[in-house]
């Protein structure tokens, strides 16, 4: 069985035969691209190294930003030892066996750097396991996520480590990559300018998947650079990333979400193309824009609730990729519908009233009274019925005797629900002329 457990080799000489992505892997912080506000001389990383001493720390961020890397060249620049494990290969027993060789190290004077990878996939109960460690000082914790630690770490082991944010390689950063590795070549990449700025945006911030590609069209001979359309037709297009249970889909929900709400359709559009294209499930997606109908437009326009639901009728019927342009049509009416939340401050505010009110009776003169014995104790009486009236309109009290009436839904002045707020406005002054 292969070891788990991974010591430093920084100081190994290069194989040629190992991958690019490997062979160009920064050998100082310095050389760390892309994350200057971490490493740079005022970043969190950079005093701490500065000072010779190391905290335990989460480094966050998407794959291929150079988690890994930063975590060895700490363990250098302050003076440890370095030992790695990989939550998806390690258990319970691996973690013990980390413990003691930290521990025996460090009764010879050698402090360690444990570098757990997808710390993430370790349970609540392998996390705890790391308390004690670190809280005496056994080992400097460093564990690498791609996922929100509010979310996916316990609260105990943050409060004993610092959140590091590592940023999405931008396209300086990628650019920087790519010269590297035409150095370390000695030839340049064959791409025409088009094609080589179509290679950067295809690696999506990832600087390990650029890399890759890079190597692959070293690895092949051209008669001449390749244009946007012969790179396409090399290499496979990259799959963006996101996982439909974890944070990148609850973002992206939510921008759209959002960017309806604002009235936008053109970011609206752009989100919901990021999932449907990810290969988020439709109707899920459906589903939202449908709560968004009643929840942000309500009564300003009775049609958005109309339009999803036909929507969803129409994908059912349809499937993919046809019945996805009902789901556009959706998303683009509710962007472009005028917007009300007074239904859904309504619902809110009816329901908290319901809970605190109890079971009050309604007044007996709006309660049907199918018997003798409910006629006599007056259920119905003086029932006002509102179409026999000029207006249309009785002005009955409709609330129990111990309550006062309450206003939940108050319309807005935009939309259709500007003429509902018309008809309430008159209904009121009915009202209040029948009271008198």
């Amino acid at each position: 069985m292969a070891d788990l457990f991974a010591t430093d080799d920084s100081e190994k000489p290069l194989d040629a035969n190992a991958p690019l992505a490997d062979r160009l892997r920064p050998r100082t912080l310095d050389e760390v691209v892309g994350q200057d506000h971490l490493t740079g001389p005022e970043g969190a990383i950079g005093r701490q190294v500065a000072a010779g001493k190391l905290s335990s720390l989460i480094l966050w961020g998407p794959p291929g930003t150079g988690k890994t890397t930063t975590a060895r060249l700490l363990a250098d620049a302050v003076g440890l030892r370095f030992l790695s494990i990989s939550a998806v290969f390690s258990g319970v027993a691996d973690l013990k066996k980390a413990f003691a060789e930290a521990r025996d190290h460090a009764r010879l004077g050698q402090r360690t750097l444990l570098f757990v990878d997808e710390i993430h996939r370790f349970n609540r109960a392998q996390q705890d396991g790391f308390l004690p460690y670190v809280e005496d000082g056994t080992v400097t914790l460093v564990g690498a996520t791609t996922e929100n630690p509010s979310f996916e770490l316990n609260a105990a082991l943050l409060s004993r480590a610092q959140v590091l944010i590592l940023n999405r390689l931008d396209a300086n950063a990628l650019e920087t990559l790519l010269a590297r590795a035409e150095a370390l070549e000695g030839r340049p990449l064959p791409l025409d300018p088009d094609a080589r700025a179509a290679l950067i945006a295809s690696a999506d911030g990832d600087g390990r998947f650029l890399l890759n590609q890079a190597e692959t069209l070293f690895s092949v001979t051209l008669p001449a650079p390749l244009d946007p359309a012969g790179l396409s037709a090399l290499l496979h297009r990259r799959v963006a990333v996101y996982d439909k249970d974890r944070e990148g889909h609850y973002n992206l929900i939510s921008a759209l979400h959002k960017a309806m709400r604002g009235s936008d359709p053109q970011a609206s559009l752009y989100y919901l193309a990021r999932m449907l294209t990810a290969g988020e499930e439709p109707l899920y997606v459906l589903r939202r824009i449908v709560r968004f109908a009643s929840e942000d437009i309500g009564l300003a326009d009775p049609q958005a609730l109309v339009q999803c639901l036909a929507a969803k009728d129409t994908y059912e019927f349809l499937g993919s990729p046809e019945g996805e342009l009902a789901i556009v049509q959706a998303c683009l009416y509710c962007a472009t519908a005028p917007k009300s939340n007074a239904a859904y401050k309504a619902q809110k505010a009816a329901w908290r009233s319901a809970k605190e009110t109890g079971s009050l009776m309604p007044p007996r003169n709006i309660l049907n009274a199918p018997t003798k014995l409910m006629k006599q104790i007056g259920y119905g009486k003086d029932y006002g019925y509102d179409h026999d009236t000029d207006e249309g309109f009785s002005g009955d009290n409709y609330w129990p005797e111990e309550m006062r009436p309450e206003t939940y839904y108050t319309p807005v002045e935009r939309g259709f629900e500007k003429r509902i707020a018309e008809r309430l406005a008159y209904w009121g002054e009915l009202r209040e002329k029948k009271q008198r």
